[in-house]
């Protein structure tokens, strides 16, 4: 980027109508550097106690590599990727150390100060890459229905409803070693919006719906409306929600005077939390 710019946040997180919460999202700010930044989604799965494990070891993992990670030295996708395996081999050793079968989804995006941004996903929460009101790109799930929408058996309006819709190929704490899905934007633009969600989220938009969302609300605003609008959609039968957004934003106005303590061109940390009314109960 040759202006200055700042990363606008908000993450969210809701129970749904289930009796307990699995799903954890968390978005961080790096302790030593300005401008870099990680989101992440986990969908737990195994039982009350078995999908919030696998979920906390998610966060765990995470919160530990990016604690070390140096993006002047580091490759930011081995990160990504180091956090996906270590959490699956933790998952599945805590499976066998509590004779329960805990499982869990992970989608991850990694913002570096000179805006790069890597993404890794395994499982069906999904990561969407808009520009202004439109998808530039989201990941493909690793799920029974995606595989048949991949090979035109049916549509992908007919996957929503189809009856083994949350038959997944693909998570972390299984026997096989997960798939990893990973993706490069080499460099990221004023007007574009990163979004990490849990199924509870997505299944109630089309792409559409959610690029107009996020290009029209800010992120807070848009967190608090998709879940609102979920919870209303799913009539009383929905799942744990949970979503992390990042909006970059142009700051044309500093672009020869950077944030105190930041290096020219380098975006100021990202302004997170979790909105008012969205909380888990």
């Amino acid at each position: 980027m040759t202006l200055a710019y700042r990363l606008i946040a908000s993450t969210g997180i809701h129970k749904g109508d289930r009796d307990y919460q699995q799903d954890q999202v968390a978005l961080l700010s790096h302790p030593r550097i300005n401008g870099c930044v990680l989101a992440i989604v986990a969908d737990g799965m195994g039982g009350r106690s078995g999908g919030r494990k696998a979920s906390d070891q998610v966060m765990l993992t995470a919160r530990q590599l990016f604690d070390r990670y140096d993006p002047a030295t580091d490759d930011g996708s081995s990160m990504l990727e180091q956090i996906v395996k270590e959490s699956h081999m933790v998952i599945k050793l805590t499976a066998i150390s509590s004779e329960q079968e805990p499982h869990s989804t992970i989608a991850a995006f990694l913002i570096n100060p000179l805006g790069d941004c890597h993404w890794a996903h395994v499982g069906d929460s999904r990561i969407y890459h808009f520009h202004g009101d439109k998808m530039v790109r989201r990941t493909s799930d690793h799920s029974y229905v995606q595989a048949l929408v991949d090979r035109g058996e049916i549509t992908p309006e007919q996957a929503l409803t189809h009856p083994r819709s949350n038959i997944l190929i693909g998570c972390l704490g299984t026997e096989e070693d997960p798939p990893i899905a990973m993706h490069l934007i080499p460099q990221l633009q004023a007007g574009d919006t990163l979004l990490a969600c849990s199924d509870g989220v997505w299944h109630y938009f089309s792409p559409e719906e959610m690029a107009s969302v996020v290009s029209s609300l800010t992120p807070r605003e848009a967190t608090e409306f998709l879940i609102e609008k979920a919870r209303s959609r799913s009539r009383g039968g929905g799942d744990n929600l949970s979503l992390a957004i990042v909006h970059i934003e142009a700051m044309p106005d500093t672009r020869n005077k950077p944030p105190h303590g930041a290096a020219p061109g380098a975006p100021p940390p990202a302004a997170g939390g979790q909105p008012s009314g969205s909380a888990a109960s």
